[in-house]
């Protein structure tokens, strides 16, 4: 190399640590953002069909979407279901029990389908008391969590989950926001715990298919580098 002629400087790359974490956060973010609308959209089909068949009733002034539901209920769901898609992997990685029992999306489609279908019982099929609807309701909910998740943390999240959002619930009811119509429990129906628990493992099974999506992801380009 002749005098008086300089290397250009090569362009730093980053580490694989800093390139991790930038990848792991931008995944979090996008994780957050594709779980928030999944409940969001499932949010409106669901309470659509509790007001079709007047399970929920909300004041006239607070209708304010093409779905007729209050406009506040599709964001609660969707930060909830950002919330608890979020967690169970979280947990998982924390209790070192990475969950492994039916990690495919077609299980997971399964899961929203039969979820779907314990919300559509409980506002279309009538029984005659709602004991025995409750009673329905919870033993499909509990095969929900055997055939797609069989985890104890699973297990324990939605029971969590089943009480924290019925207590919220009995609160909102209480204070006027809006009613059940024939409630049994409380101020809510009885069977109200076994959708969210049922909606819990849901979400959370959908969570883990993305956390597992993202690790693949990372994997990859870490190999790459």
């Amino acid at each position: 190399m002749a005098e008086g002629e300089t290397e250009s400087p090569e362009p730093k790359k980053c580490g694989p640590y800093i390139s991790s974490v930038t990848s792991r956060s931008v995944n979090l973010m996008i994780r957050g953002v594709v779980l928030f609308f999944i409940g969001v959209f499932l949010a409106l089909v669901l309470n659509l069909l509790q007001i079709q068949r007047n399970v929920t009733l909300f004041p006239p002034d607070v209708i304010a979407s093409i779905f007729s539901s209050a406009w506040w209920v599709p964001p609660c769901c969707g930060t909830a279901s950002a919330v608890i898609g979020l967690l169970y992997p979280c947990i998982d990685r924390h209790l070192g029990e990475p969950h492994k029992f039916k990690r495919e999306w077609s299980s997971v489609m399964r899961c929203v389908a039969v979820f779907v279908g314990i919300n559509h019982a409980s506002a279309k099929v009538d029984f005659d008391n709602n004991i025995q609807l409750s009673l329905t309701l919870a033993a499909l909910s509990i095969g929900l969590w055997w055939t797609f998740d069989r985890s104890r943390s699973g297990f324990g999240l939605g029971v969590g989950i089943a009480f924290l959002a019925t207590l919220v619930t009995q609160l909102l009811v209480y204070n006027g926001v809006y009613q059940y119509t024939s409630p049994d429990f409380l101020y809510v129906r009885s069977w109200l715990p076994c959708i969210f628990f049922a909606g819990g493992i849901t979400m959370g099974n959908i969570g883990r298919q993305l956390a597992m999506y993202e690790c693949k992801v990372i994997a990859e380009k870490s190999h790459q580098e």
